[in-house]
């Protein structure tokens, strides 16, 4: 990161609905909830539709509001005070208008630019990236939001005789949320220091671990399948690819193993993330993980993971957090340190 400091204010997050418990869901798909913890280890997840009928009652746009609401009040900040908005979603409600302007305008945001980003488990963190970039030029304060929702790749109606198990487990891992945070070039609130961002592009020359479609009016018909994810490649994959993010974070700061305090690992699902955290040499971390309660949210994650992190830092404090995306493999993540104020 160049000279100018980084700051995180505060974070906001918001998740629709009444957890749906392994029970319900099994119930729905044909199959035990027994077999769900032992296969995936997610114990509850969030939809923003109806499971008996499919409609949806909350939009991502109206999600995303509520937690970039929700985080600009823990700063104390009104919409005057943001100078821009980077949103991150790999499911946005509509092409055009972008979701990031419609969340704007929810928020009373104007006059101000507005980025969306295209992305997986990594658009979270990329809207960090960019985020810390514009508060090295003339912003000094922005809103950061990441989040994802289900209703268009997961559909409730469907004969699970039908589903293989590669569709299947989708229903069982993802779930519906958003997260936003407030960064700034001055502490305020929380005040934890961004030290370091990682996001690199690790996928020249292989095959895409996942898949995620859409149709238009001319293929609607169609009979390819909207969510594909090779499953075998990615729990090769991504462990390895987990520990080489916090090398190069742990390199990117100058810190060493044991001065990290706080680990947010990558949150594909309850059991890949006990394997992950198992492969990641830092075993005087504490984890900070929510994907058995929240299923996988995808871009809002980081910002459900923080939200449980900042209450347990004290002065000085180190944290990591790690994000794979496995669609074309980007590794990415972020260092924090809670600001020692004097």
């Amino acid at each position: 990161m160049d000279g100018t400091r980084t700051f995180l204010g505060a974070v906001g997050t918001a998740l629709p609905g009444e957890p749906v418990d392994n029970a319900t869901l099994g119930k729905l798909l044909g199959v035990s909830d027994e077999w769900i913890d032992i296969f995936v280890g997610t114990e509850t997840r969030h939809f923003g539709w109806d499971l008996a009928t499919g409609e949806v009652l909350r939009t991502l746009t109206e999600l995303c509001a509520e937690a970039g609401a929700r985080a600009m009040a823990a700063a104390g900040l009104e919409p005057a005070d943001i100078e821009f908005l980077v949103l991150a979603t790999a499911t946005p409600d509509t092409l055009l208008p972008t979701t990031a302007t419609q969340v704007a305008d929810l928020l009373g945001l104007d006059q101000l630019p507005v980025y969306q980003l295209q992305a997986g488990c990594s658009g979270a963190v990329q809207a960090l990236d960019l985020a810390a970039a514009l508060l090295g030029g003339r912003h000094r304060t922005g809103l950061v939001i990441g989040g994802d929702v289900t209703h268009r790749h997961l559909d409730i109606r469907r004969d699970p005789v039908e589903l293989s198990s590669e569709e299947l487990v989708n229903y069982l891992i993802f779930g519906d949320g958003a997260g936003a945070a407030v960064l700034s070039t001055e502490p305020l609130g929380e005040a934890v220091e961004v030290k370091a961002v990682l996001n690199r592009l690790v996928g020249l020359g292989r095959a895409p671990g996942q898949l995620v479609d859409w149709y238009g009016i001319s293929d609607r018909d169609s009979p390819r399948r909207m969510l594909l994810e090779d499953y075998r490649e990615i729990e090769s994959s991504v462990p390895e690819l987990a520990v080489e993010a916090v090398l190069d974070l742990l390199g990117l700061t100058g810190w060493a193993a044991e001065e990290v305090g706080h680990l947010l690992p990558p949150q594909l699902s309850g059991v890949m993330t006990g394997r992950i955290v198992e492969r990641i040499a830092l075993p005087g971390a504490r984890e900070v993980s929510c994907v058995r309660t929240t299923g996988n949210t995808a871009n809002a994650l980081p910002f459900l993971q923080l939200e449980r992190l900042l209450g347990d830092l004290a002065e000085g404090d180190r944290a990591l957090a790690v994000s794979i995306e496995s669609s074309k493999w980007i590794k990415t993540g972020f260092a924090l340190e809670k600001a020692v104020l004097r």
